[in-house]
């Protein structure tokens, strides 16, 4: 089957031939009829697998007739990261240059007043994450009552961020009569009950088993030390010994961790990036764009990276930290072995994790290999023994007592100019001072101890 037959308008097929597409995936040739018919639709396949397609050129079919208002979009899109939104934004450039379309990117990282000038100028596709679109709502810049076509995409990605009330609210403020599209690799129960309530006799396209993961690639899992340094060492032997290595991306569980890992590879001659949640946007596309155009070849991020992002040409994946989360596994390592091509994803497993690599096998239903290493954990080890010795021989050369005395003496000496003003504290010198200004009456009490101070002052003679 090729994209001729699929029922798409005659602007779009032309735009996926001159993209170099001339055969849909499953996902794509399953979907995109229904999609035309104008029905509800859930997809679940596997990341990597062309969603993104499975609704962006039957949108472009179904609105080539009609105009957009202005702040009354006739579509929304709403994706669970900014790097998801802007990449389906490309697409719709892509495949949609032979529109002329109004698309809108609301998304945080960028200012208001730039959105609502396109807002204002009627937007015939909305994509958006569902804090900033609420924003702009509220602010009475936005109208979601012509809304025709809803996707939701990364519904379950969606649930893990705690989007789901924000959806709900959303969904709430759309037409009841619309087209509603969800997509995800995973259906958990959460978003099953979402679909219920907010879809209407969806027609189901499932191209692969949930949760599974692409033959193309190899998994492995490694035994690593505990200690930051030990894992990171084990990182970097991974790198060096990896066959046709032309890009990774390293997965880290923690936003600190990102670009602490990011700093070690580059200190030791890897030419590496960050990216996580933290970073500002402008920052965030740029170290994606040079990672896309190969300037950058190892990718450090968090989970950000690990949905929807369309990078085909990675060869490799590491996951420093394994994934509390099963289903995030499936999600990192399907950034390789996309399209067709093969990919590797090893996995840094430390002592007291094997319960993570118990799920994630129960999960994709298979097991995965341990892999022999045999440099990184006997290297590691021996630089944290290392490392402990080297901390402790200070103190087994610590001076002993003789060789320590001259550097005690020493101080009493430093501060001897100082003694004069310690020696001016004692008191009697100063109560004979003080007694002798007055009568010689209060002297003669001195020895009985202290005396109260009215009995110090002079009589006073009256007239």
């Amino acid at each position: 089957m090729e994209f001729s037959q699929l029922g798409l308008g005659d602007k779009v097929t032309d735009a996926v031939a001159a993209a170099g597409y001339t055969t849909p995936t499953e996902i794509q040739a399953q979907a995109i009829p229904e999609v035309l018919q104008k029905k509800d639709l859930i997809g679940i396949a596997q990341t990597g697998t062309g969603k993104t397609a499975s609704f962006v050129l039957p949108m472009l079919t179904l609105l080539e007739k009609g105009r957009a208002r202005a702040r009354m979009p006739r579509t929304l899109i709403l994706e669970p990261t900014r790097e998801l939104a802007a990449q389906v934004h490309e697409n719709f450039e892509k495949y949609g240059k032979n529109h002329r379309l109004t698309v809108a990117l609301l998304i945080g990282g960028v200012s208001f007043e730039d959105q609502n000038k396109k807002l204002d100028r009627g937007a015939d596709v909305l994509i958006a994450t569902p804090g900033r679109l609420l924003d702009h709502f509220e602010r009475g810049r936005l109208l979601l009552t012509g809304v025709d076509i809803l996707v939701i995409d990364e519904a379950d990605r969606m649930l893990d961020m705690g989007f789901i009330p924000d959806i709900e609210r959303i969904c709430g403020l759309l037409p009841s009569r619309r087209q509603t599209l969800f997509f995800s690799a995973t259906m958990p129960p959460e978003i099953q009950k979402l679909t219920k309530r907010f879809l209407r006799d969806p027609v189901k396209v499932e191209v692969a088993r949930q949760n599974s993961t692409a033959e193309t690639i190899t998994q492995g899992l490694l035994r690593v030390g505990r200690t930051p340094a030990e894992k990171r060492a084990a990182l970097r032997d991974q790198i060096r010994a990896a066959s046709e290595l032309r890009n990774a991306i390293v997965f880290c569980n923690r936003k600190r961790d990102v670009a602490t890992v990011a700093r070690s590879l580059e200190r030791h001659g890897f030419s590496a990036g960050a990216l996580h949640g933290d970073m500002d946007q402008k920052s965030r596309m740029d170290t994606l764009d040079r990672f896309r155009a190969g300037d950058l070849p190892i990718l450090v991020a968090s989970d950000v990276a690990a949905r929807g992002l369309d990078i085909p040409a990675v060869s490799h994946v590491f996951n420093f930290d394994i994934p509390t989360h099963a289903e995030d596994y499936v999600h990192r390592i399907g950034r390789t072995g996309r399209a067709g091509r093969s990919g590797v994803a090893v996995t840094l497993v430390s002592s007291g994790e094997d319960k993570y690599v118990d799920a994630i096998t129960k999960l994709i239903q298979r097991d995965i290999e341990w892999l022999k290493s045999e440099t990184a954990p006997a290297q590691s080890a021996e630089k944290a023994e290392s490392n402990r010795g080297g901390n402790r021989r200070p103190r087994r050369e610590k001076p002993s007592e003789p060789e320590a005395a001259p550097q005690q003496a020493a101080a009493p000496q430093a501060a001897a100019p100082k003694a004069p003003r310690q020696e001016r504290k004692p008191s009697q010198p100063r109560q004979e001072r003080r007694h002798s200004s007055h009568d010689d009456g209060p002297a003669s009490f001195e020895s009985e101890g202290h005396i109260p101070a009215f009995l110090l002052r002079s009589a006073v003679k009256r007239a």
